[in-house]
Formats: structure tokens, sequence, C-alpha cells
């Protein structure tokens, strides 16, 4: 039965040591919060978990059976971590040769699979998916679904997914169909002759804006994601002209993914879109035609940051 004298379920067998442990919050057989701990409301805290000093646990977790804690590690809100999974905090261990513990973080809504292993740094996106067995050694997009050893993107959450395509409609048209706001597919023309092929694209018929720079990403290692950003202002004309990639559209609300692997395919992103490009293959060449030149300014990389401006730039549109 509950002890009523704290606002928390503590099994008989458990050893919780810290004062700051929210209500609502169960804490079972033989797990063990040491003294400097900080366990939020509404938790689960199963059979044998340990639980070390310099740890945040946010409210409504849950922590399986067999997980360890240690110094530095920090699980946000409604984060779900499965069982044995293993979180690191050094990475140059040395018998009784304490060091500062690195801070690695899990952000609200992530879910951590069984025997998942973290290495010390790394930052699991908000909402993202850490399959069982997975061995993370680098940061989690938010939204992605990562598995394997070592961890790669393999999907994101939600996503409606666009099959690679060679386009059919009239040479210059725009594809419609895309879910997310402000972003559209353009097939783009192509002359064939004895010489070769030749594709192109003029401002006003199939390039929706006047480039003033461009930049061509290659020679991509096929576990490396670029992108993870958004444009305040800019917009950009995308076009996988060798191989193939994959681009993630994200606007606050929908997301779509969609297989760039043809020359003949155009994909405008306009402003506030969040995007990601993964899954490269080793000959891909990917065309960037951007409306403005370089400015750092211009870039919103923090996934909350980016939901805030979408949310206030929505909402001045509903306003006007």
């Amino acid at each position: 039965m509950p002890d009523k004298t704290v606002a928390y379920f503590k099994h008989p067998s458990a050893i919780v040591e810290s004062s700051s442990v929210g209500r609502g919050t169960k804490i079972w057989a033989f797990a063990h919060v040491l003294p400097g701990a900080v366990v939020g409301a509404d938790c689960n805290i199963c059979d044998h978990v340990f639980i070390e000093n310099d740890v945040v646990v946010g409210n409504r977790v849950t922590v399986k059976c067999g997980v360890q804690l240690w110094d530095g590690v920090r699980l946000a809100d409604d984060v779900f971590v499965g069982p044995n999974a293993t979180f690191t905090n050094d990475r140059f261990p040395r018998s009784r040769k304490p060091t500062t513990p690195v801070e690695t973080h899990v952000h609200s809504g992530a879910s951590i699979g069984a025997n998942a292993t973290i290495l010390p740094g790394v930052s699991v996106g908000r909402n993202s998916m850490v399959a069982a067995g997975a061995v993370v050694l680098k940061d989690v997009p938010v939204n992605s679904i990562v598995a394997g050893n070592p961890a790669r993107i393999v999907g994101y959450l939600n996503t409606e997914s666009r099959q690679p395509m060679t386009p059919v409609l009239p040479a210059g048209e725009r594809v419609g169909g895309l879910t997310v706001r402000g972003a559209a597919l353009y097939r783009l023309p192509v002359i064939h002759d004895l010489r070769g092929s030749l594709s192109f694209a003029e401002v006003g018929e199939n390039l929706p804006f006047i480039p003033k720079r461009y930049f061509v990403i290659f020679d991509v290692p096929s576990t490396e994601v670029r992108g993870e950003h958004a444009h305040k202002t800019l917009h950009e004309f995308l076009v996988c002209l060798r191989g193939r990639c994959r681009v993630l559209l994200d606007d606050g609300t929908t997301r779509e993914e969609i297989a760039l692997d043809s020359p003949l395919v155009g994909l405008h992103i306009s402003p506030l879109i969040w995007t990601v490009q993964y899954q490269y293959s080793a000959d891909a060449m990917l065309l960037v035609l951007a409306s403005a030149v370089y400015d750092g300014d211009d870039y919103i990389r923090d996934y909350d940051e980016y939901l805030r401006a979408r949310h206030a730039h929505d909402l001045q549109r509903t306003i006007r």
C-alpha cells in the first residue's frame, strides 16, 4: 500500500534517498534513488532501476526494469526508457579515475528501446524513437526513427512517404499533392538528342524565384544527415542531379518525405519549413538554388524555436 506520509508510492524494498520526487510517481521493488536526483510527477520507475545523484527526470517518464541513470543524464517530460537500456557518461572511463560526467539529453516524448546503448553527450531529439538494441553514437534528430549499430535513421514518425518518382506530367508543370504548406514539386523539361540530354528551369515557369546563390552537396556518407533547420526568409529549389536522397518536410503540423531520384524533378521549399536530407546514395549530387546569399542569421536550427516562429507566423496571417 502507498505510504500516506509522502506524495508518491515507494515499494517497501525500494531505497529512495532523494527528497525531490514528484506527486503520483511510483518507485517499484529494488529501485535505488540517490539523494541528489530529481524525479518528476507521475513517473513509473520500475524494478531494479538505479538513479544516481546528478540526474533529472521529468514528468510522466517511464523507466523500465534494469536501467541505470548515471550522473549527467537528463530525461525530459514523457520519455520512455525500455528494459536494460544503457546510458554512459564518460568518454574515456578508467577505474578509480573519476572525471566530470558528460550530460546526455533525451528530449520530450522520445522513446529508447530495450537494450539500446546511448553514448555520453548525445542528444536524443524530441518525439524520436531509438529501436531496441541500437547503439547511438551521434545526436538523434527530432521525430526520427533510428536503428542498428551504429544507429542510423531509417525513417520519420507520422510522415507521409512519397516513393521515388519519374515525372509523367507535361514539362514545366507543377506536381500537386504535397500536404506540407509552402512546398511544391515541379516537373522539369528535358531535351534528348544524339549528344545527350539537357534539363533546365526558367524563372516564372518552373523556377518560382530568382536565384542569388547555388551550392552542391555530394560525397555524403549514407549515415550522415544534412539540413535539420528552417529558414526565416530564404526560398530553396532542390534538384537531385545524380543518385538519390530523401528529404523530410515539416511545417509544424504536417510532415512528408520526398524521395528525389531524378534531375527532372525540382522541389521548392518556402521559408519556415523544417527540412532534413538523409539516406544519400553513394553517387548522390544535390543541387540547391537559393533566393539570397548566405546569411547565418536566417537559419533556425532549434526545432522548438522553429515551432514558436511558425506559430507566430501562422497567428499573424490569421489576424490579417
